[in-house]
């Protein structure tokens, strides 16, 4: 059971999280989260010394999010290529989403990509996880240039999430998940 300095915490990661997927990180400022969480603005700073602290807990929460969803792929399946299917299909469990608002971890990095040093690598940090995951799988499937093809991948799906929300077209999100399922079945096994 959590202390209450812990639920305060939480609740504004998991608002300023929301708030950036939204919005967007430079849109959000500490008043949005403050109304969302009904924690008074001024209370923030026991917690967060500034927005990019913030940030970084959004972040760290993102990656445990991931951690587990991969966790969750490999325990499905001892075979690569349905773990890379498995983990395609996280597209079409959030469609929606996506449609609304793009990819969280695509959208923070593409707003982020002309900020500091720090902001940049610090918003990749999922995709460094997904990235080394998706290689493994393929290094598993055989292949040597395995880091070269989860870029791949990665880019399938950053695409796919960025043109299906710029024209809110469902379809289209469904016709390319059907390709990147017929890219991942096509793989070649050792």
């Amino acid at each position: 059971m959590g202390t209450i300095g812990d639920n305060n915490r939480t609740r504004i990661v998991e608002a300023a999280d929301q708030l950036f997927y939204k919005r967007g990180y430079n849109q959000t400022s500490f008043s949005d989260i403050a109304e969302m969480t009904g924690i008074p603005r001024g209370n923030f700073y026991y917690y967060f010394k500034t927005k990019d602290d913030i940030l970084a807990a959004v972040v760290d929460a993102r990656v445990k999010q991931y951690q587990q969803v991969l966790q969750q792929c490999d325990s499905m399946t001892d075979d690569p290529r349905e773990r890379l299917l498995a983990f395609a299909d996280m597209l079409d469990s959030s469609k929606n989403s996506i449609l609304e608002a793009g990819c969280p971890v695509g959208s923070l990095c593409s707003e982020l990509a002309k900020d500091t040093e720090a902001l940049q690598s610090k918003s990749r940090e999922v995709f460094e996880i997904i990235r080394e995951w998706m290689g493994k799988q393929f290094s598993a499937l055989g292949y040597d240039d395995a880091d070269d093809r989860a870029m791949d991948l990665l880019a399938r799906m950053q695409g796919v999430s960025v043109i299906s929300c710029a024209f809110k077209d469902n379809d289209f999100l469904q016709r390319s998940l059907d390709g990147v399922r017929t890219w991942i079945n096509s793989l070649a096994s050792s």
